[in-house]
């Protein structure tokens, strides 16, 4: 973990209100896990006075990082406004990633809206490291709508099936994306699943899993102000004893029998 002062290479609009940051940034964050996060500072910026977690969305060999955001407030308003040559101040990469082993029974990767972020990720380390083939992997991509449907070719580009559902039924079929998930769960069953989205899609791909006994893993958002497990902020109830754990040390990455949705 380090601070950095990360040079902005480029700042661009995706769609909608999404961005794509690119960050020259040192070889610690480079290196990396899926999963993993950072938090930013605004350089010279009075507010907002606190850091502002993001998903690590893409590694670029050699010169640095990538995330992907929505602009929801004032953090990300300003950041949406800054320009290449600027500098961003990051703290990272923090947390727990995504468990990665060699695995032969298949792997469904799960995102809904902006939680596509660690995804794509994910997704290139398990091909680049060999640790599935492109035909071991089915990704599933939910959002609101057209506009808010993220990442779709690049997963394309890697050669993974992809299912798509839009919740207005603009892209895709008109269903949460959990329906095709537990649809094609059954034929057969992969052997790991991993997720990042809304809470109340982890709740279901969560049960799900645990239904038909897969293993799950998945990466759970939430507000924090240090990233490190002091400010205590970002506790989510475990289901292992009588205890709490915190999304920014412990996470955020989870085994969805561990904590309480």
């Amino acid at each position: 973990m380090i601070i950095e002062k990360a040079r902005i290479l480029k700042n661009e609009r995706v769609c909608s209100s999404y961005y794509r940051i690119c960050l020259k940034c040192g070889n610690e964050l480079i290196g990396a896990d899926p999963g993993q996060f950072v938090m930013v500072h605004l350089v010279g910026k009075d507010l907002p006075l606190l850091r502002r977690p993001f998903s690590i969305h893409r590694i670029i060999e050699g010169v640095g990082i990538e995330i992907l955001y929505r602009v929801v407030g004032e953090c990300t308003g300003r950041l949406a406004e800054t320009k290449a040559g600027e500098c961003i101040d990051i703290l990272g990469p923090l947390g727990k990633g995504f468990p990665l082993t060699e695995n032969s029974g298949g792997m469904f990767i799960v995102a809904g809206g902006i939680g596509v972020a660690p995804m794509l990720f994910l997704s290139e380390y398990i091909l680049e490291k060999k640790i599935a083939y492109s035909s071991d992997i089915k990704v599933f991509l939910g959002a609101r709508s057209k506009e808010d449907l993220l990442c779709r070719d690049d997963f394309l580009r890697l050669g993974l099936e992809t299912v798509i559902t839009t919740d207005d039924g603009s892209q895709g079929d008109a269903c949460l994306i959990t329906n095709p998930v537990e649809a094609a769960i059954k034929t057969p069953p992969p052997g790991v699943m991993y997720a990042c989205g809304p809470s109340g899609m982890l709740k279901c791909i969560a049960g799900i899993a645990e239904e038909y006994k897969i293993n799950c893993y998945v990466s759970v958002e939430s507000a924090m102000a240090c990233g490190i497990g002091a400010c205590l902020g970002c506790a989510v109830e475990s289901r292992i004893g009588d205890k709490y754990l915190h999304v920014c040390k412990d996470g955020p990455v989870f085994d969805s029998r561990d904590i309480k949705f």
